[in-house]
């Protein structure tokens, strides 16, 4: 199988991720333009580059686009760029006949509010009057405190900007040009502009979901056309319509999300199930590493699945939970497993673990190395960094001592030796990120 596949950024989740992902098996064959031309924190993508890359693709089965990409130069460049709607309608319609007679899926963001003061993602303004921003939002336009005219101005503008842009790609659905078009919820609260903007385009016809960086990789599960029947089995399900951090909707409704985009059938139950999907989910409020916000661990007896299972670690935001990975890897039965994830939200954690799982599944000439590999990533990352090794450094630094516990733990549980020193990246020069070279 031929799949193009154009990311958001260069961020390892969503550039390497993807290719970790496909090299399960040795059939598919992604073609991913070179990572120079995608955009960074403080950079954005090279669009020309990436009109010539779209224009000299080979025939392929499915093309996987993140639209933010080649309408703005990236998700961040969405929220800060200063060209007009005019300007962005005239830069797309040359996307438009690289797309005819082509199975296409795509996703393209509502525009985002962060709850904080960081500026870091956002317009510079954001340091001074993110948080009061985000309450105007919540407050569907009620509450405007004290924050300056013009800024309210310029946020509001570049919402609708965006919001017109994503009206005309509903049309481009209607006339044909997606198979799959979805509208991204990023980092999204139970109210706001962006939950209403949601539901304009639902009312219009569009398709949405929570999440963001995940979503490429869902839609590439949706483009393998695999049938798996999937049985989700929370570890707390009593607390299955609690909301998670950054997201509008239960984690049962955001699970159940996941598995409709994936393209995956629902099994009504575990006996009926191909794949368990293990869901580690929060009681009444979900942790948040980054932030430092605490919730109850995991306090049960794992037992494993006695079928094929994944584990989507969603206890907390950002990382893994402790005490449920420690059982997980005593425990774990991996002649049956299909990967685990444990990053940033829960739907980043789902959207990917699930493309995992149907490429697996699904593979012509499984690799089982590229599989381990995968795993080794996963529990390194939102494990071993995320969960312990994050806390304990102020900035970006080399923590290779710190990781090594950590790799010869996994190294024995997977059995799977790297055969050279692992090296740690910050690809953004920040803690929030690191990428996991093996």
């Amino acid at each position: 199988m031929k799949i193009a596949f154009l990311p958001i950024d260069n961020r390892p989740v969503c550039y390497s991720l993807a290719k970790n992902i496909t090299e399960i098996d040795s059939d598919i064959e992604l073609f991913i333009p070179p990572r120079e031309f995608l955009g960074s924190l403080i950079k954005n993508a090279d669009i020309e580059s990436l009109f010539l890359w779209l224009e000299s693709l080979p025939e392929v089965d499915a093309m996987i686009l993140s639209l933010d990409t080649i309408t703005y130069g990236g998700l961040i460049p969405s929220r800060r760029g200063t060209e007009s709607l005019e300007e962005l309608k005239g830069r797309i319609e040359r996307l438009k006949p690289i797309l005819k007679n082509k199975k296409v899926y795509a996703f393209s963001s509502i525009m985002r509010i962060s709850n904080n003061n960081y500026n870091e993602e956002e317009k510079e303004y954001w340091k001074n009057w993110g948080k009061k921003i985000f309450e105007y939002s919540f407050s569907g336009g009620k509450n405007k405190s004290d924050i300056p005219d013009e800024i309210i101005e310029d946020y509001l503008s570049t919402r609708k900007r965006n919001f017109e842009i994503n009206k005309l790609y509903l049309e481009w659905q209607k006339e044909g040009v997606f198979d799959t078009l979805i509208f991204s919820k990023d980092d999204c609260a139970e109210y706001g502009f962006n939950v209403e903007e949601a539901k304009e385009l639902e009312r219009l016809g569009g398709k949405t979901k929570t999440g963001a960086d995940e979503i490429p990789l869902s839609l590439l599960s949706r483009a393998i056309e695999k049938e798996i029947a999937i049985y989700p089995e929370f570890t707390e399900p009593e607390y299955k319509n609690c909301i998670s951090n950054y997201e509008d909707v239960s984690i049962e409704k955001s699970v159940l999300g996941q598995i409709e985009l994936g393209g995956f059938k629902l099994a009504k139950s575990k006996e009926e199930a191909d794949i368990v999907l293990v869901v580690n989910n929060f009681i009444e409020k979900q942790g948040e590493l980054v932030m430092g916000w605490g919730t109850k661990p995991y306090s049960r007896t794992f037992t494993p699945p006695d079928k094929p299972y994944c584990i989507a670690d969603v206890r907390f935001a950002n990382g893994a939970d402790n005490a449920f990975v420690k059982q997980v890897l005593e425990k774990t039965d991996f002649k049956n497993f299909y990967g685990y994830a444990g990053w940033n939200t829960s739907a980043n954690t789902l959207g990917s673990l699930l493309a995992g799982v149907k490429v697996k599944w699904g593979a012509k000439e499984y690799n089982e190395f590229a599989f381990k590999k995968l795993q080794l990533i996963r529990f390194l990352d939102d494990w071993a960094y995320q969960a312990n090794v994050r806390g304990q450094i102020e900035r970006p630094c080399d923590i290779k001592t710190l990781m090594k516990p950590y790799e010869e733990k996994l190294a024995k549980t997977f059995d799977c030796y790297p055969s050279e020193p692992i090296k740690y990246i910050y690809p953004w020069n920040r803690k929030f990120e690191i990428e996991i070279d093996l």
